[in-house]
């Protein structure tokens, strides 16, 4: 056609929208993100979570088994495969569940199980190779294990969490393989290095870690040193006052996908103060409104701010609110007009290596134990919002699929299937547009 009659042109909406939400970014960061979105379709899923929320915020499914005040919860946001993982705060227990926190927001509990969904099908198609009757069986075994899941809780039931010692199937031998092979010991000497003259240090990492400029490295340590204690949820243990004293700043480079251009620092500080083998590594990310944010009316942002006056009080929230064992370090700082979270990078991160899994079976097992995570950090989050009594979240759930649970798991399967052709038709128009024509 000479002339279009709607606005109906996908590809282009694709272009404008990735152009809209980096056009702030420095040039070379700007591609140094689109080369990792290259990758494959699962990685520009994982790049482009704008725009699931411009797809999903309006989809009409959404009513037909949620929708109601008591279905809401405190979501993760950006809930895929690879949010999934092993980590482990101050304890230096290990433990497998979500730990990413940035896009987090209050919402319907079905947006965050669709966007999940989605990248089963991505990711079993991508790593694991997958036929499509293997990935419609791993969807409905994480389907079915979310709601059975939300079932068992409609009583006060103790929400448990995957550890070294409950952990099943794959997880287990993964699970040990980490605490085996990770340690806060191990984690300082990949990141820092030693010498009697100066102590502990950042190591140099090109293409990781760069040195701060004087006064910005001053900045920082004064704030970590003063302020940011003071949005700490309970007082660090720690009788010697030199805990918190700052040994050496570094920006991080080059880390994640969608948040890649962020601003973030690594903050080595003293912890305790017997050896130097007890340092720790606080990760200060810069924090900005969750990719949901932008499709919300005036009214509703009225509501988020008084809410959460700045993203950092909403980041730490949601992470006390959904994590089964909140980093003790979790706080926040305001830094030259900048909200930034402030938390302890974790000795143990490490994911789930999918791509290792041979044929269905396994992976349907993991799809399984990811229906129950994802359950247990929704009935977590809206515990938090229901002074501490999660049941009329999972009860409202409950009623909305009572009698229709085979229907809801096969209409979310489908949805999660086609919106997976759309990713990679999406992505299809991504490379060809930005790659073949090196677009700004």
């Amino acid at each position: 056609m000479s002339h279009a009659l709607t606005g109906h042109n996908r590809p282009q909406q694709v272009i404008e929208a990735i152009q809209q939400v980096n056009a702030p970014l420095a040039a070379a960061t700007r591609q140094a993100k689109y080369a990792k979105m290259a990758a494959s379709p699962y990685r520009f899923f994982r790049g482009t979570n704008h725009l699931y929320w411009q797809d999903v915020w309006h989809d009409w499914r959404f009513a037909l088994f949620g929708g109601w005040p008591n279905t809401q919860t405190w979501l993760q946001g950006d809930a895929h495969v690879y949010n999934f993982g092993a980590y482990g705060h101050h304890d230096d227990q290990v433990r497998y569940g979500m730990d990413d926190f940035d896009d987090a927001l209050i919402g319907d509990y079905q947006y965050d199980l669709w966007r999940l969904a989605i990248s089963v099908v991505l990711d079993g198609r991508e790593n694991v190779e997958l036929s499509p009757k293997a990935i419609d069986k791993a969807l409905n075994k994480l389907l079915e294990s979310y709601y059975h899941t939300l079932a068992d809780h409609t009583d006060d039931v103790r929400i448990e969490a995957v550890t070294l010692d409950s952990a099943k199937g794959q997880l287990k031998p993964f699970m040990s393989k980490v605490a085996d092979k990770q340690s806060r010991a191990r984690m300082l000497e990949k990141w820092t290095t030693l010498d009697d003259q100066h102590g502990r240090r950042f190591a140099e990492r090109p293409g990781k870690l760069a040195n701060l400029p004087a006064d910005l490295a001053s900045q920082l340590r004064r704030l970590i040193e003063q302020e940011y204690q003071q949005t700490l949820q309970d007082p660090i243990k720690e009788s010697d006052p030199r805990h918190f004293r700052v040994k050496d700043t570094a920006r991080r480079l080059d880390a994640g996908t969608g948040s890649l251009g962020v601003e973030r620092y690594y903050v080595l500080i003293e912890g305790g103060a017997d050896h130097e083998h007890d340092d720790i590594i606080l990760d200060v990310k810069e924090q900005v409104t969750p990719e949901a944010y932008r499709f919300m009316d005036k009214p509703q942002k009225q509501v988020w701010r008084r809410l959460f006056p700045n993203e950092g009080i909403r980041h730490a929230a949601a992470f006390h609110a959904i994590a089964e064992h909140p980093d003790a370090y979790l706080g926040w700082l305001t830094m030259n007009e900048k909200v930034f979270s402030v938390r302890e990078r974790s000795p143990f991160k490490k994911d789930f290596p999918t791509h290792k899994l041979s044929g269905g079976k396994p992976y349907r097992k993991l799809a399984q134990q990811w229906g129950q995570i994802l359950a247990r950090e929704h009935l977590r989050g809206a515990q938090a919002l229901n002074n501490g009594d999660h049941r009329p979240f999972a009860m409202a759930v409950c009623q909305r699929l009572k009698g229709r649970e085979e229907k809801f798991v096969d209409v979310v399967s489908t949805l999660a299937m086609a919106y997976a052709d759309c990713v990679e038709q999406d992505y299809s128009v991504f490379i060809d547009h930005f790659l073949a024509t090196d677009s700004p």
